[in-house]
């Protein structure tokens, strides 16, 4: 996916999104954890909101996309807040060239966009050579029956005089696999372009994130709810599942 539209109009949709809960979450986790992080690598990083609210903090970070033109946004953010943060343009299932990562995050569902099974594995072994010893790895992804229940089969649109879009949400095959189908309309000078997309995600059962980590080599796997710093043994609802794995 390298999102050449979705790119320019991101920041405008995810305008609300909830960064400084994904940032207090993060650093509640390391608080817990007791170790001491300075070189943070973020997987799927997008416009970098998250990577530059972290270099602000003081860690080292650098950030990875798939996207040329998320990657571009993200640096020219990085210039006017003047923030240090590498950016590397990388597809994640092949990540390459990293050592001695103390933190590795990947925020706001990029693991739902690894659709197969295989490919998460590549992902978490290439996470796993990248951590230094003891590192640590926290990600997020939707909760399945808050995808089936709460966004499969539904359609959700806004209409504002800058960017209007229309999202509709449709089931696929496999449980908790979805294709979202988006319409934008974008103001430009005297008319609005219109572009479409399709996004594919497929989110498991944590229990399935859980036998792929442990197949990889982590230990100390630990599951949170929707920001709450508190490890949770069951996991009957919630709209995201955080997942924290130890080298």
């Amino acid at each position: 996916m390298s999102y050449e539209g979705f790119a320019h109009v991101y920041d405008q949709l995810m305008a609300h999104a909830p960064y400084d809960k994904w940032i207090s979450f993060t650093e509640s986790i390391l608080a817990e954890s007791g170790k001491t992080v300075q070189k943070v690598l973020d997987l799927g990083c997008g416009t970098g909101e998250v990577a530059l609210r972290l270099a602000k903090k003081g860690y080292d970070v650098t950030g990875v996309d798939y996207s040329t033109d998320m990657l571009s946004i993200a640096m020219a953010k990085a210039m006017d807040q003047s923030q240090s943060v590498s950016w590397i343009n990388q597809d994640i299932t092949n990540l390459t060239g990293f050592t001695n990562v103390d933190l590795c995050i990947s925020y706001c569902d990029v693991m739902n966009y690894i659709t197969s099974k295989n490919e998460i594995e590549q992902v978490f072994r290439h996470v796993y050579d990248s951590l230094a010893a003891d590192g640590l790895f926290l990600f997020d992804v939707h909760h399945v029956e808050y995808a089936q229940q709460k966004l499969m089969g539904h359609t959700f649109a806004e209409v504002s005089d800058e960017l209007t879009y229309i999202w509709e949400c449709e089931s696929g095959d496999e449980a908790g696999e979805m294709f979202h189908y988006l319409t934008f309309f974008q103001q430009q000078a005297n008319h609005y372009l219109r572009f479409d997309e399709v996004h594919h995600q497929l989110t498991y059962d944590h229990t399935v994130y859980r036998a792929i980590l442990n197949d990889c080599g982590f230990t100390k796997i630990e599951f949170y709810v929707d920001f709450i710093p508190e490890k949770q043994n069951s996991l009957n609802k919630g709209e995201r599942i955080f997942i924290l794995a130890q080298k």
